[in-house]
């Protein structure tokens, strides 16, 4: 019980504070052009305020008037063009012209009072209620509900001032008043919780589509990981038979050469253990066979293979080779391999009905790929990602520190090109007629 009474107190003497920041701190920043919803009607949206404002005022100068068909006084001008003004002003600074709309309802209010017919409503006229609806209104737009509903009920009790004290009887509007003013507020802090829900979801789509990414990459990359690993893990159960049978093929070996070959051994079969801990990790939420984890990695040996397979498809695909073919090393024809391999499934996909073209180059530096397809001849399937296939093919390439370039080609199609670089030292160990 004493806690409900402190924690009250602390509210009731927080709210004061609470107040003031509600009634004066600024409104949202107006949102930018580019965003989602209304934003992109902005320009029409000020032109139609500007025109209801000055027909507004116009109108709430003739209701001013205290002498139908008199002479119309100067402050009846004033107040008229002012609390038209404060409507257009409220697109802009909402806070401000809510005050300013309420004070000069206050002024108008007590200046026409007492020269005003006992048949006028009042403290409004219906100009000025209107006029005050569109401020209302605007406000809600663009601060919390919780602000909008203070400056509602401040506005209502400036009205009700205003009927106190008054030198005759008339014909009051704060009743029938009340409902509009109430429905200006509501229907704007309903646009406005539109607005944020839209924008709010754009924003959570594009951390999505982020995630999506990220998370393609991750995957990618461990597949990339196990690929290598069988590779690696290859030429290091070689290097450890070899190093074994290495003293067997020498007469007398001296003690040197077995102590360099056994640690030569030693060191290759840790790192296979190595290899095999990481293996595991990557391998953890694995959902392919055991058969084929353990089947060796393809090489462009097996390209023919793919081929063949992909024509069995129905894809129409020719092939081109350009220098002389020779061993690349195994990352690099892994590499290459799965480029072409992802290339033709996207074309299957995303161009049915068209014609493939798959190039190879041998080069010095290196090998070059190019996979293009004629235009679709048919509807293309539904994607379900952006460019994940892509993805996969540019990290392939950044892996070995080569270049993947994509894109449309002038008749429609599309083209990707991979060029695979072969390092020095592969390329140092190429006899010279193996080079262009």
């Amino acid at each position: 019980m004493v806690g409900d009474e402190q924690r009250l107190r602390a509210a009731l003497r927080r709210a004061p504070r609470a107040l003031f920041e509600d009634l004066t701190t600024p409104a949202d920043p107006l949102p930018a052009m580019g965003g989602p919803g209304w934003p992109v009607w902005r320009p029409v949206f000020a032109m139609v305020l500007v025109f209801c404002g000055v027909a507004l005022a116009v109108a709430q100068v003739s209701a001013l008037v205290p002498v139908k068909g008199g002479a119309v006084p100067g402050y009846a001008v004033l107040l008229g063009m002012g609390q038209g003004a404060v409507l257009i002003v409220g697109m802009f600074l909402p806070v401000s012209a809510w005050w300013a709309s309420t004070v000069l309802m206050v002024v108008t209010a007590r200046i026409m009072e007492p020269g005003s017919s006992p048949d006028a409503f009042f403290p409004w006229t219906v100009s000025g209620l209107l006029i005050q609806c569109g401020v209302l209104f605007l406000l809600a737009l663009r601060v919390r509900p919780r602000r909008a509903a203070g400056a509602l009920v401040i506005t209502l009790l400036a009205a009700l001032a205003c009927t106190v004290v008054t030198t005759r009887a008339h014909h009051y509007v704060l009743d029938r008043g009340t409902p509009v003013l109430i429905a200006a507020v509501v229907i704007g802090a309903s646009l406005r919780g539109l607005r944020v829900a839209r924008t709010q979801l754009v924003v959570q789509e594009e951390l999505t589509a982020g995630e999506r990414a990220r998370r393609t990459l991750l995957e990618e990359r461990n597949r990339i990981a196990r690929e290598l690993h069988d590779v690696v893990a290859h030429h290091m159960s070689v290097i450890s038979i070899q190093a074994q049978v290495a003293p067997h093929l020498v007469e007398n070996p001296s003690d040197e050469l077995r102590e360099n070959l056994a640690g030569i051994r030693q060191n290759a079969v840790e790192a296979l253990t190595e290899l095999r801990h990481v293996l595991g990790v990557l391998r953890s939420e694995d959902t392919l066979s055991k058969g084929a984890r353990h089947a060796p990695q393809p090489t462009l040996d097996r390209l023919d293979e793919l081929l063949a397979n992909v024509r069995g498809a129905g894809l129409v695909v020719t092939t081109a080779t350009t220098g002389a073919p020779r061993p690349l090393p195994p990352s690099v024809e892994l590499s290459a391999y799965r480029i072409v391999q992802e290339a033709l499934s996207n074309a299957m996909r995303h161009a049915p009905g068209a014609q493939v073209r798959v190039e190879t180059a041998y080069g010095t530096a290196g090998l070059t790929v190019r996979i293009t397809n004629t235009a679709s001849d048919g509807p293309a399937a539904p994607s379900r990602g952006m460019g994940h296939g892509l993805l996969g093919m540019r990290e392939r390439a950044a892996m070995l520190g080569g270049e993947l370039v994509t894109g449309r080609t002038p008749d429609g199609g599309y083209e990707v090109t991979a060029i695979l670089p072969v390092s020095a030292p592969d390329l140092a160990a190429l006899p010279a007629e193996d080079t262009l």
